[in-house]
């Protein structure tokens, strides 16, 4: 089923694509930016059975710069760093974290394109960082229409959270790409990874976004593993996605969404299999979800805003089916008063777990033009669980409660403070978490 689910969204791609309008836009270099932000947080979590508590304290900073983009070729560079200290934690290391840090040059009137250092390559989505070099030649710019391009890259796979590079890790593969006016792309992609003479993965990647006027956009993105973790995966699809947005009129909005995904840790198996210690089938089988669901949202008024939907959810590949019925409003200076308010809730029923409801509310409001709060309460929180045996789960918390609190303070045109409060309540504990942060934009 989700093969056929792919090749159809696929196809109505191709189909909206060559009748979705292609109003004229003029070729404009985009403006070169820097951002600076601080952020510290401290928690304290407390037992409820009257154990010793336990604190956590993190201070990070952030640092990301782009210069200018040149429609007609020219130099660029682009930055985004970032770096973080645990006070409450001596044991723990400091970290510095490179996303991108790269330089480019523009050549024959921006026909070619070269680019080197690390960079996260958005066409190829999670398997797009590589330490290395790109190659890309593109369509002459045009003022309206479809344009196309085509790149090459290769190098060392970087460690992301952490400065260096895996070891005995090499990536290179291509894309095409197709953009037209606005946010409008299709890409398909492939990815090559080795690990000391294995092939670890081989994956190929899908990527479409199509905009059709104000009434419609399907975005869609997925890849499919070809093989690898040293022969002993086959052919599978990795994962993928579909959101559909239709609006037959102004009051109405309808949304489809899809997902199934399957995590194999090719790493962890690969590595295995050159040290020569057996594989476990399980670990072949990897973590498995998988979402089918829709929404309708009705516009009432000029600031309310209700919605109900339903999708059914699989969190594992040997789980029950979880029903998930929702329903809720939202509205932007409701009566005239100022105050953003949403209410939603999400009811889950079947699978193993008894039926419970998670309400999520939130009010907020601007006290000036340049100050605004905000408050919020969620119940029945989920989190995702590593256990060595069986890999990834999911785990509802029926019982779980968060209150939070935010201040948001903007200092001038460039600058604005973040102040966040949470509280979460728990059958097993109390935990209490604090968030401030400055932002610069230059």
């Amino acid at each position: 089923m989700p093969y056929r689910i792919f090749i159809t969204a696929c196809a109505l791609a191709i189909a909206v694509a060559g009748t979705a309008s292609t109003a004229s836009a003029q070729a404009q270099d985009l403006p070169r930016w820097a951002r600076v932000s601080f952020f510290g947080q401290g928690a304290t979590t407390t037992p409820t059975d009257g154990g010793d508590a336990s604190t956590f304290s993190e201070l990070s900073t952030s640092l990301q710069a782009e210069s200018a983009r040149h429609a007609s070729g020219g130099f660029e560079y682009g930055l985004n760093l970032r770096f973080g200290a645990y006070p409450s934690s001596e044991a723990r290391p400091q970290r510095v974290s490179v996303y991108d840090a790269w330089v480019a040059q523009g050549l024959s009137g921006g026909r070619l394109f070269f680019k080197a250092g690390q960079m996260w390559l958005t066409d190829l989505g999670g398997l797009g960082a590589v330490s290395g070099a790109l190659f890309e030649y593109r369509q002459v710019k045009k003022s309206k229409g479809l344009r196309w391009r085509a790149g090459a890259f290769g190098g060392l796979e970087p460690k992301n959270l952490e400065l260096g590079y895996a070891s005995g890790i090499t990536k290179y593969g291509g894309y095409a790409a197709i953009d037209g006016n606005g946010s409008e792309k299709h890409v398909v992609g492939y990815v090559m990874v080795r690990n000391q003479g294995l092939t670890e993965r081989s994956v190929l990647t899908f990527t479409n976004f199509v905009p059709a006027g104000h009434q419609f956009f399907l975005y869609q993105a997925a890849e499919v593993n070809l093989g690898g973790a040293g022969g002993q995966s086959q052919a599978s699809l990795g994962y993928f996605f579909v959101n559909a947005n239709a609006s037959p009129s102004d009051k109405v909005s309808l949304q489809f969404t899809y997902h199934r995904g399957q995590s194999i840790d090719f790493r962890s198996i690969t590595d295995d299999i050159l040290s020569g210690r057996p594989v476990p089938a399980k670990s072949l089988d990897g973590f498995l979800f998988e979402s089918i669901g829709g929404r309708v949202t009705f516009q009432i008024g000029r600031t309310v805003r209700a919605f109900g939907g339903y999708s059914q959810d699989k969190s594992g590949s040997s789980t029950d089916p979880v029903n998930r019925v929702s329903f809720g409003l939202s509205s932007s200076n409701l009566l005239k008063t100022g105050l953003d308010i949403t209410v939603s809730d999400y009811r889950y029923s079947g699978g193993t777990s008894p039926s419970y409801d998670s309400w999520y509310v939130s009010v907020g409001r601007n006290l000036s033009p340049r100050v605004y709060l905000s408050g919020e309460y969620t119940s029945s929180l989920s989190v995702l669980r590593y256990v060595q045996s069986s890999g990834i789960i999911i785990e509802n918390r029926p019982s779980t409660k968060r209150f939070g609190g935010t201040a948001i303070v903007h200092m001038g045109r460039k600058a604005s403070l973040l102040v966040v409060f949470d509280h979460t309540q728990d059958t097993n504990y109390r935990d209490n978490r604090v968030l401030a942060g400055l932002n610069f934009r230059f």
